[in-house]
């Protein structure tokens, strides 16, 4: 294995709350939703109404861009209601399982002498197809592209992230089969990008793959960074990514020929009285996962990581493609004066609080700004964090003002939201950088097609 890549921008935030390497049991949950807003740029047009029963593979709703593109029930059970929004807007369908898990019929072909047409068929009917993401714009592939290069991360940085070493324990066949799949259905060879601090034993001889190495702090574990420092995104190309539990679990539907959304995700964060990993499916009630398992009740539940993760409330339910849920207590009180105390339970970025004379030190975070919105000005703190060979502070005027040009010669075909998350969260202004990001990338999706 070769030299390490160093990444040496970045930040780790010390949160208290990581995950112990200990399975916690779960009951099945009795109510499941899915979400047609975990997914950018997509027109969901519904085909299970309410009362419609339905089993695991069955399609709930599609793309209207493009009707190949299901999206499926997790669980057997009846289609409970319709939850929508301003304009109508689809936000939820809920369903109320049964407790069987019947399975939908669908031929899930043979992953050692189907072709790629076939692979992809059965990817796109049983909803496992929006598992790879593309860049740019961090959206569900069109089928019928083909991508100029696949990267695949192995680790995660971001705050209380899960250990996939310990989530994929035993599950190599899965990763084989799962990389031979991606193989044949792009028809690249993967990047695959490793930890250098980390055991990579369980990553070591697969298949189709071109390791990397990288070491630094976050966002080195972000496929984003990795694809940056190897082969960076230029207009007019198209990326695939995937999650590494995602890819395991596609190999786990050739494999067994079963459809399984399960998936282990990390329960993390301080105001927890017990943290570990949990095996959810996506869409799981919130509240029948913590029941029973705060220290107390003023609470941010996020699905996802503090960084990039959606707050959702205490009856929501989780995204679809998450691989942690964390716990952090609620920043909702006013602090008088805030900047003037010495700030020895505070993390921050600079020397303002003494607690930099604690190093190894973690924190109790919770989720106040600290302060509001402010004039947008140049401090230079984006920079020491944001490792891509970009102007990420100029880049987002750019979308402020949607000059596109401008967007387009600062990089933005390079990065999604998780890339530019560390300048949210040492941002002066308290400026919302990945919403600004996001509905610029969206802006230019529709521009171009």
């Amino acid at each position: 294995m070769g030299k390490p890549i160093k990444v040496r921008r970045g930040l780790n935030i010390p949160l208290k709350g990581k995950a112990e390497k200990q399975i916690i049991d779960l009951s099945p949950g009795k109510l499941y939703a899915l979400k047609p807003t975990d997914f950018h740029g997509i027109r969901p047009k519904v085909v299970a109404k309410p009362g419609t029963e339905v089993k695991v593979g069955t399609s709930i709703y599609y793309d209207k861009f493009h009707p190949e593109v299901q999206f499926c029930s997790p669980v057997s059970g009846v289609v409970k209601e319709l939850v929508r929004g301003e304009k109508r807007k689809l936000l939820e369908i809920i369903i109320e399982t049964d407790g069987k898990q019947i399975q939908e019929t669908h031929e899930i072909h043979d992953y050692q002498t189907a072709d790629s047409v076939d692979l992809i068929k059965t990817l796109l009917q049983t909803g496992f197809w929006q598992m790879i993401t593309q860049r740019p714009y961090g959206v569900i592939p069109n089928p019928e592209s083909t991508p100029d290069f696949v990267f695949v991360s192995t680790f995660d940085t971001a705050p209380l992230a899960p250990d996939y070493g310990f989530v994929l324990e035993n599950m190599q066949e899965e990763l084989k089969v799962g990389l031979d799949i991606l193989h044949k259905i792009s028809g690249k060879e993967i990047h695959l990008g490793l930890n250098a601090k980390a055991d990579n034993t369980l990553f070591e001889n697969l298949p189709h793959t071109i390791t990397n190495t990288f070491e630094g702090p976050h966002p080195t574990g972000n496929v984003g960074t990795q694809i940056n420092a190897i082969r960076p995104i230029n207009k007019g190309e198209i990326y695939w990514t995937i999650n590494i539990q995602n890819l395991a679990m596609i190999g786990r539907l050739f494999l067994k020929k079963s459809i399984d959304f399960s998936r282990a995700v990390s329960f993390v964060g301080s105001e927890l009285n017990q943290t570990g990993y949990i095996k959810v499916l996506p869409g799981q009630s919130v509240k029948e996962i913590i029941d029973g398992k705060l220290v107390q009740d003023n609470v941010r539940v996020i699905s996802g990581n503090p960084l990039t993760g959606k707050a959702i409330e205490k009856e929501g339910y989780l995204s679809f493609q998450e691989n942690q849920i964390t716990i952090l207590p609620e920043g909702d009180y006013y602090e008088f004066f805030g900047w003037l105390i010495p700030g020895l339970k505070k993390f921050s970025l600079s020397r303002t609080y003494f607690s930099w004379l604690m190093p190894g030190r973690k924190y109790r975070l919770d989720t106040n700004y600290h302060g509001g919105e402010r004039a947008y000005v140049v401090t230079g703190e984006y920079e020491k964090v944001c490792p891509l060979d970009i102007y990420p502070q100029q880049l987002i005027k750019a979308c402020m003002t949607e000059d596109i040009d401008k967007m387009e010669q600062l990089g933005i075909y390079e990065v999604i939201e998780e890339d530019m998350a560390l300048c949210e969260f040492v941002c002066t202004s308290k400026t919302e950088v990945q919403s600004i990001l996001r509905e610029s990338l969206d802006m230019l999706r529709k521009e171009m097609s």
